[in-house]
């Protein structure tokens, strides 16, 4: 298994299923859309296990970017860690994890964080975290302007 930096559009196209799994609410051209476009704007870096057979989808993927706030310095945000259903409980996102805390290390970060929705599909996600040592830390508030 090797982890890699999805940069071209088929990269990014064997990337979708996995991530419409965690983001259902996007049609697959939007989500490409969106993805390029956080890549060219905002410095998403989009990863991916890579199994080595590029016809098939990533089993697993994520995505995150590095900001600086105030409360945390220089932070690597996680947006999205997903595997595809038939693919869960093979390890593919503790592997993108480690990669990702990795990433951070070698970039300066502080700290790496996330949001996880809160309801029982996420439950296996949250024990993930705790695994990784990831501490719960805040409630996250939300107003839909739309």
């Amino acid at each position: 298994m090797t982890i890699t930096i999805a940069q071209t559009d088929a990269e990014i196209r064997r990337c979708l299923p996995a991530m419409l799994a965690l983001r259902p609410h996007l049609t697959e051209e939007q989500a490409f859309e969106q993805i390029r476009f956080q890549q060219e704007n905002e410095r998403f870096v989009l990863a991916f296990v890579d199994e080595g057979d590029p016809s098939r989808p990533a089993p697993a993927v994520t995505g995150y970017r590095i900001m600086h706030l105030l409360y945390s310095g220089k932070t690597l945000y996680i947006d999205d860690l997903s595997t595809l259903p038939e693919a869960r409980g093979k390890g593919y996102a503790g592997a993108l994890v480690d990669f990702i805390v990795e990433q951070a290390r070698q970039t300066g970060c502080q700290c790496v964080s996330l949001d996880s929705g809160q309801n029982p599909a996420r439950y296996d996600a949250h024990r993930l975290y705790l695994n990784k040592r990831f501490n719960i830390v805040s409630h996250h508030f939300k107003l839909d302007l739309q």
